[in-house]
Formats: C-alpha cells, sequence, structure tokens
C-alpha cells in the first residue's frame, strides 16, 4: 500500500466521525448540539496543529507541504472545513444527511481515487474511482445520518442519490483543477451546492433521476474517448448534464447535449487547416471546463431557477425555460460561426466590416453567420418539439437570443476581448445577453406571463 493511499485511508477516518452527530431539538439540547457537532472536527484541528510535530502519525497524514511546514496543516484544514458544515448544519438548517454526506462523501472518494490510481495510473480512470467511492459513501452517509436522527422513513433514495452523484460529480470536477491542499474548499463548496439542492421543490421521479445517472455517465465517457472536451470539460459538462435531466426535463437536456455535441465535433471540422492558421481550438479541439462553463453557466442559472419557481422567485419557470433555450442557442451559434466560418478567406471586423486576417477576434463571415443562424435555428426546433409552450413565436424568440448572443460576441471580440476580457469572459457574456433578451422577449411577446 503506498503512501497516498493510507494518508487517503486516514482522512477517511477522520471524515466518518461525520456520523458522530446528536439529534438536535430546541433549547438545552440544541444548544449542546451546537458545541457537540464539530467538537470531534475541532479537537482533530488541535492535535494536528498542536501536538503531532513527527512520529508515526505525522508520517501518515502528512501532505509533501506538511512536512516542509512541520505541521499538519493539510488534516488540520480538512478538519476545520468538516467543522465549519456541521455548525451550519446545527444552526443554520443545513440537513443533517447533507452535511454527513458531504464529509464522507469527499474523504471516502478520495481513497476511492488514490486506491484506483495506485493500480491504475489513469486519470480518468482515477476521476472515476473518486466518483464511484464518493457517490457511494454519499449515498450511505445520508442513509446513516438520516437513521440515527429517527428520519429514515422519510428518506427517498432517488433523491438522495441525485445528491450524492452531484457532489461527487461537482467534487470530482473541482479536485481536477484546484490541489489537494484545496480539498478543504471542495468540501464548503459542495456542501452549499447540495444544501441548495436539498432546500429546492423537487420531486423528481426515480426512473429520471436513473436515466440522467446512465446517460450523463455514458455522455461523459464518450466525450473524453472522442476528445471533444478534457478531463475537467468532461466532468462538467456530464455535471450539467444531470442537472438539467433532473431539475428541468429531458427537452433542456436535449438542447444542451446538442450544443455539446456539434459544438465539440464543430471544433474538428477541418482542424488541420485551422491549424495552420493559428485558430484551432488547443489540446487537439478538446475543450476545458473554462469554455464549458462560460458557454453553458447561464443555462445552468435558469435551469436552476426555473426549479426554484414559483415558491423561490416570483418569476414564472417559462421565462427561465426561455432564457436557457436563448442561451443555448446563442453558444451554438458562435461555436459553429467560429468554427466553421474560420476556415473562410476574407473575413470581416464586425465594427468597421474591413477586411482582417482570419482569426482576428471580431472577425466574421458570411458562411459563419450562417452556419452560426443555423444553429440557433436547430436549438429553436428541439424547443418546439418538447414543450408546449414554444410556440412558433416562440421559437422565433430563441433564435432571436441566440443571433443576439452571436452578435454581442464578435462585437465584444472586437473591442475588449484581450485586454478587459478573456474568450471565456467573452462566452459569457455572450450567452447572458442572450438569456435576458429571450426571456425578456418572451414576457414582452405575450409569449409567457411573468
Amino acid at each position: 500500500m503506498t503512501t497516498t493511499v493510507r494518508r487517503a485511508g486516514a482522512f477517511a477516518l477522520v471524515g466518518t466521525l461525520a456520523l458522530a452527530v446528536p439529534p438536535i431539538a430546541r433549547g438545552t439540547r440544541q444548544a449542546l448540539a451546537t458545541v457537540a457537532a464539530p467538537a470531534p472536527f475541532i479537537v482533530v484541528a488541535a492535535i494536528a496543529l498542536y501536538v503531532i510535530e513527527d512520529g508515526p502519525l505525522f508520517e501518515l497524514f502528512a501532505r509533501p507541504g506538511d512536512r516542509r511546514d512541520g505541521r499538519l496543516y493539510g488534516l488540520a484544514g480538512f478538519a476545520l472545513a468538516a467543522a465549519a458544515l456541521a455548525l451550519l448544519a446545527v444552526r443554520f438548517e443545513m440537513p443533517m444527511p447533507v452535511y454527513a454526506g458531504t464529509v464522507l462523501l469527499l474523504s471516502w472518494g478520495n481513497l476511492g481515487g488514490h486506491l484506483v490510481r495506485s493500480v491504475y495510473d489513469e486519470p480518468i480512470v482515477a476521476t472515476a474511482g473518486f466518483v464511484v467511492a464518493g457517490f457511494a459513501a454519499g449515498t450511505a452517509g445520508q442513509y446513516a445520518v438520516a437513521l440515527q436522527h429517527g428520519a429514515a422513513g422519510g428518506v427517498e433514495w432517488p433523491f438522495v442519490a441525485f445528491l450524492a452523484a452531484s457532489g461527487a460529480l461537482l467534487g470530482a470536477l473541482l479536485r481536477a483543477v484546484l490541489f489537494e491542499r484545496d480539498d478543504p474548499l471542495v468540501m464548503v463548496s459542495v456542501g452549499l451546492l447540495l444544501w441548495l439542492f436539498a432546500d429546492l421543490p423537487l420531486d423528481p421521479e426515480p426512473t429520471r433521476i436513473a436515466v440522467a445517472l446512465a446517460v450523463s455517465a455514458f455522455l461523459g465517457y464518450l466525450t473524453y474517448a472522442l476528445r471533444t472536451a478534457s478531463l475537467p470539460g468532461m466532468l462538467t459538462g456530464v455535471f450539467l448534464c444531470l442537472q438539467t435531466i433532473v431539475l428541468g426535463d429531458y427537452g433542456w437536456f436535449l438542447m444542451l447535449v446538442t450544443f455539446f455535441g456539434l459544438g465539440g465535433l464543430s471544433t474538428k471540422f477541418r482542424y488541420e487547416e485551422k491549424k495552420t492558421r493559428g485558430i484551432a481550438e488547443e489540446n487537439e479541439g478538446a475543450r476545458g471546463s473554462g469554455n464549458v462553463l462560460a458557454n453553458s453557466l447561464v443555462g445552468l442559472f435558469a435551469v436552476l431557477g426555473a426549479a426554484a419557481s414559483p415558491t423561490h422567485t416570483t418569476v414564472a419557470p417559462e421565462v427561465f425555460l426561455f432564457a436557457f433555450a436563448g442561451s443555448i442557442a446563442a453558444a451554438m451559434s458562435d461555436t459553429l460561426s467560429s468554427e466553421i466560418g474560420g476556415v473562410f478567406d476574407n473575413p470581416r471586423l464586425i465594427t468597421t466590416l474591413k477586411r482582417v486576417e482570419p482569426g482576428t477576434d471580431g472577425a466574421v463571415t458570411w458562411q459563419g453567420e450562417l452556419a452560426g443562424f443555423a444553429g440557433a435555428v436547430l436549438i429553436a426546433g428541439i424547443a418546439v418539439v418538447s414543450f408546449e409552450s414554444v410556440t412558433t413565436v416562440g421559437a422565433g424568440i430563441v433564435v432571436f437570443g441566440g443571433v443576439v448572443g452571436m452578435t454581442v460576441d464578435s462585437l465584444l471580440g472586437a473591442t475588449v476581448e484581450g485586454w478587459l476580457l478573456e474568450n471565456e469572459g467573452v462566452n459569457f457574456a455572450a450567452t447572458l445577453a442572450a438569456g435576458v433578451a429571450a426571456g425578456v422577449a418572451a414576457v414582452a411577446s405575450g409569449v409567457v406571463a411573468l
């Protein structure tokens, strides 16, 4: 057993202290729980910082930076993050199962990932080990705490599985782009997200959750195998696909996966020629998490808004649907216009219409604009087929949003990209403009009521 695996196992045992959560009641017992819930982790942090300075325990828990500093800062940070979540649970009504599930998910997920890596040192396989182990530990942790608190009868297994899968995917994504020492940040981020999901008025069917898990896993593997996305990009896409199916519906997912699929394949279109022109995506066209998030973050906010309506917002869910469709249409339009239009000669700068070199930020070609328009029409067509509320007028609104986003992207590229915004910032601003434009147009036209 390697040192890394032994350390991960020790952290997993520490994480299991999250199961030692006393039942909470009002009055004196709640005050005691406020102290008792985070106490085990606070004690661990104190021992890590002030007691263990060398010896077998130090070597067991020490990360490379800890040996340099002579303190178990990694263990202390992990324990303090768990203690912070415990306080949120006892004082601010974070569900106890979410708290325990989050801590176990990260700690045992890390062990699963390191165990797999010790046998087969391939990033995607090790990540799969993290996700599978984290999912199992997160599910078991939620149920164990619910059972301990006498609430096991109210546990809905499909929703518990959704929370565990969402947390495992987000944890894997954050660990792929951060460092191991950032585990406290990962833990808190996952805990807050699962708290948000638990607070939403969700009642998804078990079949939909099962389909979402299976389809997301398959598409993740396919995306990575075809090299249309990097490992973080793939994890981001899988996470977003899971959310759109469960929080939205199959129609939301179909729009998103169409963008991921055609957008990813378009980067391969005449790739060698684009490489020669200096306009090809890096990493053989595999898109990273920044690119995927920049094009999809507005859509994620929209699907969350729809799931929170009408109980948590005053906006009708249909408004968020049009915002989602408009933002995805813009992402599709911009991607196709860039990837297809970039191989044609004589592009013109959108602000002056003067001819510029291929690859110039803000340059457009008529072929690219036509491809972008076709991409928006495709997303609108999917929306019409999938949703009764999207009529012919509604389809026009989605196309309008897509064209607005594509145009904003070109305008920002010609004016501020490179000194005020990077490419990801431009993409996010364009999809935001498209989502707002489509949502406002849907309300203004009377297609949906605010």
